[in-house]
């Protein structure tokens, strides 16, 4: 248990804590919640002892480890990523020497009743426990399972640190992290460089850990999924809610209404109480009962009505261009780099008004189509625009991109034309650059500011096809929602990258994944394509795979399995693989026969779809192929059964 206790923080002369207090309990999980500035990181930090309050102090039990994961951190050199990870296990390394003494000790001494004997017992045990929790029988296979789950492959791990980029190695200061297993975890954003999947992973993890854990997030989901607590920091006070940021959002908004109530309700006491002091004060008669209602108006203690942070970016894209019906034909498009390939084959065609989303692990192309389709990079096959489509772009790196040396107003006006010269100040300051701010340096700014002015470049054309590769990094939370309301109102057709599922979540009715170099189609919405990747992860636990420890040289199993055990494992594996890929086709189908019986039920589109001989004969189609396939699953299904049967 963590307790902090009347905490102050002030930095020159300005107050960012005011006597803060509250307990973090061994298993809560606390999501930090105000806005930028409100001090959330600086929490983070007092917690994790890297800071000192001014006044207060934060108590804490001797032996209690924290885990503590900044935005931006000094990273290790020298070492491949499986012996970096390995690093985390100092702590049983020097449990285990600790045993070793106290082993040896045990077998010496003879003073089997006296206090320091049995002081040794109780150490013994502790340390047992501990390196039991730590799971210092299967550090490899720890170290495996935590590498793979952040979406390291088992080729990346002998690979050396220094070759990853700064997200990937801030993913291995978290796999360093969670294989400690310390009491408490605190973490700054940790999602910020995690695709969808190690998102999901991490979640699974955490809703499991056996200690605290206290998290700054930008992921509403992420926030919702793993957090039950919610701490707001606000007007150098905090407010502690026991729940998770969706229903802390509602709680919030019904603790604001009460205050107004209260303080509206007490301004009118209070101008009642003056009318009366004023009435009577100049009377000598009535001079005591005058004094009384201004003794009575000091002891009152005013309600105060917490400053909410109500600015957000307002905007709305301009109304796009006429163009045709098609608007983007991929035909068998691929892209390699030297001697990687990164995908191929990738067959789609975008029509107009279209919202999808590319989806899939970091570093499997979807970043690469889309500056294929923008034409910022050579590719194999064919990207062909349609008629009249005026393209916009958005690049993940986009925010960096903008000339450091120029000033805000001059980012945009520089690049507007026409009518929309005259509005430039109003529509940089619906991106919340107003006053002052528009004659800010691009290199001053926050990575959130540079965000927005990135964003804010989109509106000065009227685009009809939108690249958005990553458009909600450094955006918080009310600011993405205002970004995809716009999106949901735009009548032009979108593509977008995100690890966000939050903002993805009714946006896209469509999306294409990127896994082991190929491209796949996938209907439904974001939670749909989630959980069936969560169903595929669980069949691939249960293929039992032996493991084999990662190093430089892979040493060879010295207990081989006989020849016939190993045939019935290759058997159960291409039987599992079978069922799995039969599974896919079962969900895409089901998918696709939703979509038209949605139509059936609704009166409304009922007839079109039975009058569009093409459309129905297809649904009757794919319900017939569905009976197949389902068929072929029971099969695959009672042949496994009967595999396992026999290896037992």
């Amino acid at each position: 248990m963590i307790s902090v206790n009347s905490v102050t923080v002030s930095f020159g002369g300005h107050g960012l804590f005011d006597n803060v207090s509250y307990l973090i309990n061994p298993k809560d999980r606390i999501g930090l919640a105000g806005k930028n500035g409100a001090g959330k990181s600086t929490m983070l930090k007092l917690l994790a002892g890297l800071q000192q309050p001014t006044k207060g102090e934060i108590s804490k039990p001797n032996d209690y480890q924290i885990g503590y994961l900044p935005q931006d951190m000094i990273h290790q050199q020298g070492r491949t990523v499986y012996e970096e990870a390995a690093t985390a296990f100092e702590e049983i390394q020097r449990l285990e020497a600790r045993l070793e003494t106290i082993n040896h000790e045990l077998t010496t001494r003879t003073d089997y009743e006296s206090d320091a004997y049995m002081r040794l017992i109780t150490e013994l045990t502790d340390i047992n426990t501990r390196l039991d929790y730590l799971g210092a029988g299967n550090k490899e296979e720890e170290i495996e399972k935590v590498l793979k789950g952040l979406g390291f492959e088992r080729i990346d791990f002998t690979r050396r640190t220094p070759e990853f980029s700064g997200g990937w190695r801030m993913r291995i200061e978290l796999a360093k992290l969670l294989l400690r297993k310390p009491d408490i975890l605190l973490l700054d954003e940790p999602t910020n460089h995690l695709d969808i999947e190690s998102i999901q992973w991490l979640e699974e993890i955490l809703e499991t850990y056996a200690g605290a854990v206290i998290l700054i997030s930008h992921d509403k989901q992420f926030l919702d999924t793993v957090t039950s607590r919610t701490i707001e920091i606000a007007n150098q006070k905090i407010y502690d809610y026991k729940t998770n940021y969706s229903r802390y959002l509602v709680l919030r908004q019904e603790r604001k209404e009460q205050q107004e109530a209260a303080a509206k309700n007490q301004q009118k006491i209070i101008d009642q109480t003056e009318t009366l002091i004023n009435k009577y004060r100049a009377k000598a008669s009535k001079a005591s009962f005058a004094q009384s209602l201004i003794k009575k108006l000091d002891r009152m203690e005013i309600v105060e009505v917490d400053e909410s942070d109500a600015t957000t970016i307002r905007f709305r894209f301009p109304p796009p261009a006429l163009c045709g019906k098609i608007i983007l034909t991929v035909d068998h498009a691929g892209k390699v780099y030297g001697n990687s390939r990164i995908f191929k084959d990738a067959s789609f065609i975008l029509t107009k008004g279209e919202r999808i989303a590319l989806v899939g692990r970091n570093g499997e192309g979807k970043s690469t189509i889309m500056k294929m389709i923008a034409q910022q990079t050579d590719y194999e096959g064919i990207i062909q625009i349609g008629h009249n489509v005026k393209m916009g772009y958005f690049a993940q790196d986009q925010a960096e991109k903008l000339d450091q040396n120029k000033t805000v107003f001059e980012t945009i006006d520089e690049l507007a034309v026409g009518e929309i010269r005259k509005s430039v100040r109003m529509l940089l300051g619906s991106f919340l650059f107003g006053g002052d701010d528009i004659d800010k340096k691009v290199k001053v700014l926050s990575g959130g500011e540079r965000g927005r002015l990135a964003l804010c470049k989109l509106l000065l054309e009227p685009y009809n096809l939108l690249l958005l590769d990553e458009p909600t990094n450094h955006l918080d939370i009310r600011s993405k929602e205002v970004l995809k309301r716009a999106l949901l109102a735009y009548e032009g057709t979108v593509i977008v990258v995100s690890h966000d599922r939050d903002f993805l979540n009714g946006l896209t009715e469509k999306m294409y994944e990127f896994r082991n170099g190929q491209v796949k189609e996938h209907l439904g919405n974001i939670s749909d394509f989630m959980q069936k990747l969560k169903l595929n992860r669980l069949n691939e636990m249960n293929v039992k795979n032996p493991f084999i420890k990662a190093t430089d040289t892979v040493k060879e199993d010295k207990q081989k399995p006989t020849e016939q055990n190993n045939e019935l494992e290759k058997e159960q594996k291409q039987l599992k693989n079978q069922i799995s890929k039969t599974e896919a086709e079962i969900a895409k189908l089901e998918a696709e026969i939703k979509v038209i019986d949605d139509q059936l039920s609704d009166p409304a589109q009922y007839q079109s779809v039975i009058n569009n001989k093409e459309t129905y004969a297809k649904y009757e189609q794919m319900k017939k192929q569905l009976d197949i396939i389902m068929n072929n699953w029971e099969t695959l299904q009672e042949k496994l059964d009967e595999l396992v049967k026999k290896k037992s």
